[in-house]
């Protein structure tokens, strides 16, 4: 049999390991900056790219899709090689990935902070750098597949299941929930509405969670796991119902996500069902990961990679268990909206995707350097402090969130809440806050150990090149199915009937979820006092959408007997039907927003966001001085808005539209005239117009700045239903 020679291709993984490094240290700097935030809500006062609304999804997007998004990139076209016995499809393919992924990466680190964001949970990218992360993933998906086609081993190995299910399915959801419309360069509206967008959106972010950061991680663990252990997989007819049940199941979960919402009844329960199913094939998977390790553990001991690995796995299974659990409306009633979830998604994201990756970084590095580890004693170093900084990070996060949610229920003998007064459970988690923090510090100082281990491993070894190899070439075989062989068998060596079988799988549970909510209108019955907001409160939710108060505050109330009493009348699905996008929240360090409008008058309300410390002691809100800076809001595209919103359903007249500009400033000159009526205002609000006229400065009037329209906004929320005691 001819033997043929060629290289793999050794660089793009160097440079995808490089890149997950600087990104993880990046990412979990933000995290930490985050997290001291909440001791120092006011430590960035008036600098607003550097707010906590703006910096967060700057955090979860560069661990998401920077770190944990380059590690899988680097592993994928490390593995994939050579379990294909075949160089990339295309150098070209291959550079493009890597540069244009980093230039969105660098797109996001520059839009984010600015304030161009959609507000979709790990969806926050405006429509430009959709369609950019769109093409980068198609090229990705073609160099990958153009390699299976070229290959020189027939069979194709478990872990390229999963990296095929990835492609197919990144894609999908992706291209879905990024439906929008464009308003500007970097201004859109998501064409869905309300319950709608959030369906589709937890459609997309669980399974962002499924198919990102779990499918992609299960082949890498497949391929790795075994390869350091020199074992191998424990169960291959585990790995195939393990396959199959996890990519078939987990495109149904989403709806968990949104368990006691305005949701219909029907998608939160199946959402619920398939969840709890999942416990089976996501426990499959980590034993046979652990499993594979038997026999071994006195060089699991010894071995860094594999401990990093071990704890991954473990940390996987515990992550997987609990999204189950937490799917349980009765558990769901305490966890939802609290610092649970926070410890539930970080014991994930730092377990198993972080120490899955650290792994992978200290095995490939040397490897493909001809040298060993600078320091096997720092790799144990770094995996100890490591796992002290989940410890430390995710048990406080539980104690907070059980605090939370018990102190949120307790009601007094005579019926009243015992803790009517939100900032009371914010007090209490304080502690917690700071153990967080340590945490954190942890974590990050064992990354940074690995850079210094990783650059004194590549400065005392040999320059990563492309690696010679030798295999036969690929003898044509027939594609029907031989005599005796098992229908997986076949299948194992045809990659587009897998891709096919598996994009089935994939659509099945989004189709039967999500179109009866887009297409059926009855689904989502209209409440005729529900109206289209002002040109002023629309430009306001602009707002509150680009400072990020979504990250702290929710908009949807539960029919809980605590949270009726606390906020008011539980939130109908009617009442969101203009909204593009929803806003409903995932987690409250402040209180819900739904029914605050006229529950304070605009005074409070400018106070509270000039400094909320000043309004309620204790705070952890940041200021928003940049909202009332002595500049005109931009009110250029408001016209053009109200048309998009026309195109979306939402029914402004042409009347309304042509007196957009004259209603805004009638709106905006009304809640100036309010705020006259504190003595303070007018006092200080002279001085500064006097202060800018003896600059030369020309003076904006209140009416023409951000926080009036932010106060509309604000003012509007909940008041199209009657609630008691709104005023």
């Amino acid at each position: 049999m001819e033997m043929q020679q060629f290289y793999y291709d050794n660089k793009i993984v160097k440079k995808f390991i490089y890149a997950t490094i600087v990104f993880g240290v990046v990412g979990m700097l933000v995290g930490l900056i985050l997290a001291l935030m909440f001791l120092f809500p006011n430590v960035t006062e008036g600098i607003s790219w550097l707010s906590f609304g703006r910096l967060r999804p700057l955090h979860t997007n560069a661990v998401i899709f920077a770190f944990v998004g380059n590690a899988m990139f680097a592993g994928v076209y490390y593995s994939l090689q050579r379990l294909l016995k075949a160089r990339m499809f295309s150098d070209f393919l291959s550079n493009l990935n890597f540069w244009g992924w980093q230039l969105i990466i660098v797109a996001a680190a520059v839009s984010l902070p600015l304030g161009y964001t959609s507000s979709k949970e790990y969806a926050e990218l405006e429509w430009p750098i959709d369609i950019a992360i769109a093409l980068i993933w198609v090229v990705f998906g073609i160099n990958m597949i153009g390699t299976m086609l070229k290959r020189r081993e027939r069979h194709l190995y478990v872990a390229i299941w999963f990296y095929l299910a990835t492609f197919i399915t990144v894609a999908v959801l992706h291209i879905f929930n990024s439906l929008e419309l464009p308003i500007s360069a970097m201004k859109s509206y998501s064409v869905y509405a309300g319950v709608q967008d959030a369906l589709v959106q937890w459609w997309y972010g669980h399974n962002a969670v499924a198919f990102f950061l779990t499918t992609p991680f299960l082949g890498l663990m497949y391929y790795f796991v075994p390869k350091v252990a020199n074992r191998p997989v424990y169960s291959y007819r585990l790995s195939i119902i393990h396959f199959w049940s996890l990519i078939f199941l987990y495109i149904w979960a989403g709806p968990h996500h949104l368990l006691y919402s305005a949701l219909p009844t029907w998608a939160q329960n199946l959402g619920v069902v398939f969840s709890v199913m999942l416990i089976a094939p996501s426990w499959g998977g980590m034993i046979n990961g652990l499993l594979t390790l038997r026999g071994v553990w006195d060089k699991v001991r010894v071995e860094p990679v594999l401990k990093f690995f071990v704890v991954a796995m473990t940390g996987y299974g515990m992550a997987t268990f609990e999204g189950p659990m937490l799917s349980l409306k009765n558990v769901n009633a305490i966890a939802h909206y609290t610092d649970w979830i926070i410890a539930h998604v970080h014991v994930g994201a730092l377990a198993w995707n972080g120490f899955m990756a650290f792994g992978i970084i200290y095995w490939l590095i040397p490897r493909m350097s001809k040298g060993t580890l600078y320091s096997t004693k720092l790799a144990n170093f770094h995996f100890w402090i490591g796992t002290l900084g989940i410890i430390l990070y995710a048990l406080p996060m539980y104690v907070a969130g059980f605090l939370q949610a018990s102190m949120w229920k307790q009601f007094n003998p005579d019926g009243t809440l015992t803790y009517g007064n939100f900032l009371e459970t914010v007090t209490q988690i304080m502690p917690m806050y700071w153990m967080r923090a340590v945490g954190g510090t942890l974590y990050l100082t064992g990354m940074l150990v690995l850079v210094y281990n990783i650059v004194q491993t590549v400065r005392n070894s040999n320059a990563i090149e492309d690696e010679l190899a030798e295999a036969p070439a690929l003898q044509e075989v027939s594609n029907k199915r031989f005599k005796g062989e098992k229908y997986h068998t076949w299948l194992e060596r045809r990659p587009i009937q897998m891709a096919i079988l598996a994009t089935i799988a994939i659509l099945i549970g989004g189709i039967i979820q999500i179109v009866p909510t887009i297409m059926v209108k009855s689904n989502i019955p209209t409440i005729s006092s529900v109206k289209p907001y002002s040109p002023l409160e629309l430009e306001g939710r602009d707002l509150y959408i680009r400072e990020g108060c979504v990250s702290c505050h929710s908009q949807s109330v539960r029919p809980f007997r605590s949270e009726v009493e606390r906020y008011g009348p539980q939130a109908k699905a009617g009442e969101f039907v203009y909204d593009h996008p929803f806003l409903w929240g995932s987690k409250r360090t402040g209180p819900d927003l739904q029914r605050v409008g006229q529950k304070y008058n605009d005074n409070w309300h400018f106070n509270h966001f000039w400094s909320p410390q000043s309004i309620s002691a204790g705070s952890i809100m940041p200021s928003y001085k940049w909202l009332f800076d002595n500049k005109p809001m931009d009110v250029s595209m408001t016209e053009k808005k109200m048309k998009a919103m026309v195109t979306l359903g939402v029914p402004y007249t042409e009347a309304q539209i042509a007196n957009g500009q004259k209603d805004l400033r009638a709106q905006a000159i009304k809640i100036e005239e309010s705020l006259k009526n504190d003595p303070d205002f007018v006092k200080s609000y002279e001085e500064s117009k006097k202060k800018a006229e003896a600059r030369g400065e020309k003076f904006v009037p209140m009416n023409e700045r951000e926080i009036v329209a932010l106060i509309a906004y604000m003012q509007r929320l909940g008041t199209d239903i009657k609630v008691k005691d709104n005023k």
